[in-house]
């Protein structure tokens, strides 16, 4: 079932590599939301490296396709703290060696409740991974890129050169990410720019309409898991991502909604009804996430303690600890393996319909190269047809050079057997133009 995952993910960058023209739908996950809604947070969560540009207003300026492949070799990780590459020092929370105030504290909560918070911590992915994690971009391959913070700036370099640096504009050729990790789930992740409302600064006045044509392009995709992503602090009801969910999946059925930013609801208020799906229903439901707020990443707060402040908030939320049918649904780590699970069904249901689909335009592109034949005395000896190709290009390059220098022999014929003109004057080269054809 695993090996589904990555057998998407090289018809992905077949498409990539052909500029996706084609109509093949292939199943992945797209990431849906309003600006600053939270949508790249999550994403750093899931991978567990901050790799993505930051900052206020619009960002994200092009589609990011996300391909995220699992490089484990079942090795445990060692216990111990280790500097990561995100430049702070982190630790396995099972280390005996390693004491915050929220280690201090366990010794005043019953043992009951230590194991219960050692089981949930372990799930957090080892900082142990240096060296182990990289990431490939399809415009430059080959190359791997071990400081995340260097894929953070190519992906900025990348989208300044098609969307503009000053202009804060839009463009809708994807920008295509691989990366390999031992920590990281399985997964294919398209991030779309935030839908917006009104033009600021340098940005087109249909800025709006472009962003909300590049959503739906790929939203669209019937074979597409649509991940909406709304901050719990607001109103549920006037969420852009279930709105526009709700056009591309009347019925829900490849919807799921991610609340993030709830530790930043109002005292007294929780988000237990959202995720009891009682005020949205959604047939896959809703996930609560917790990511770094602003101040935490200007403090360069690595996506690791992020996480364990997260697993904290809610193992020590009055509500979403103590009812079980929720807390399964809070969490990043839940979340990654809820989508991990969705997209491995999804495919094995969409892979029989894409295996035909992919047959037929295999035989139709056989038939046209079929139509236009072989070259004689080739046969099927590829060595040979590449010495024809060249031969025709050379040929075609000294016939343009003398076209341009006025060398054009005028003995050179048309097709309908009319000669060329004299190359004295302008005609000559059209002459040479028409022996040549």
């Amino acid at each position: 079932m695993e090996e589904l995952i990555p057998i998407a993910s090289k018809l992905q960058d077949v498409l990539g590599a052909l500029g996706q023209n084609t109509n093949l739908d292939l199943p992945q996950i797209v990431v849906l939301g309003g600006q600053s809604s939270g949508k790249s947070s999550v994403l750093e969560a899931v991978v567990g490296r901050s790799f993505l540009p930051r900052g206020t207003g619009i960002v994200t300026r092009r589609p990011l396709v996300l391909q995220l492949f699992n490089t484990s070799s079942g090795d445990d990780a060692k216990d111990g703290g280790e500097e990561d590459q995100d430049g702070n020092t982190s630790h396995d929370v099972g280390d005996d060696n390693y004491e915050d105030n929220e280690t201090k504290a366990d010794h005043r909560v019953p043992s009951r409740q230590r194991r219960h918070r050692k089981k949930e911590s372990e799930q957090i992915p080892s900082s142990n991974t240096e060296g182990q994690e990289w990431g490939e971009f399809l415009h430059q391959p080959g190359k791997r890129y071990y400081d995340f913070s260097q894929i953070r700036d190519e992906i900025s370099r990348d989208t300044n050169r098609l969307a503009g640096l000053h202009s804060k504009g839009v463009s809708p050729t994807p920008i295509h990410l691989k990366i390999y990790s031992p920590t990281v789930l399985s997964l294919t992740m398209v991030d779309l720019p935030g839908l917006t409302k009104v033009a600021v600064k340098d940005q087109p006045a249909d800025i709006e309409e472009q962003i909300y044509s590049m959503n739906c392009q790929y939203g669209s995709n019937p074979n597409a898991i649509l991940l909406a992503v709304t901050a719990a602090n607001t109103d549920l009801a006037s969420s852009d991502a279930l709105k526009l969910a709700r056009e591309l999946d009347p019925r829900g059925e490849r919807t799921i909604g991610v609340l993030t930013k709830l530790d930043l609801m109002d005292p007294g208020t929780d988000a237990s009804e959202i995720l009891q799906n009682k005020v949205i229903p959604l047939r896959r439901g809703y996930i609560a996430v917790v990511n770094r707020g602003q101040r935490d990443i200007d403090a360069d707060l690595s996506i690791r303690v992020g996480l364990r402040n997260e697993e904290r908030f809610f193992r020590t939320h009055p509500v979403y600890s103590r009812d079980r049918s929720i807390s399964g649904k809070c969490g990043t780590m839940n979340l990654a393996r809820n989508l991990n699970g969705i997209l491995i069904h999804h495919i094995r249901e969409c892979l029989p319909e894409l295996k035909i689909r992919i047959a037929n335009m295999m035989g139709d592109v056989q038939g046209e190269l079929d139509a236009l034949g072989m070259p004689e005395g080739s046969g099927e000896d590829p060595g040979a047809l590449g010495g024809k190709l060249l031969g025709l290009l050379s040929k075609f390059s000294a016939n343009f050079a003398a076209m341009i220098d006025g060398r054009a022999s005028n003995t050179n014929q048309h097709h309908d057997g009319m000669p060329g003109l004299s190359s004295g004057g302008g005609g000559g080269a059209m002459g040479g133009g028409g022996g040549f054809a």
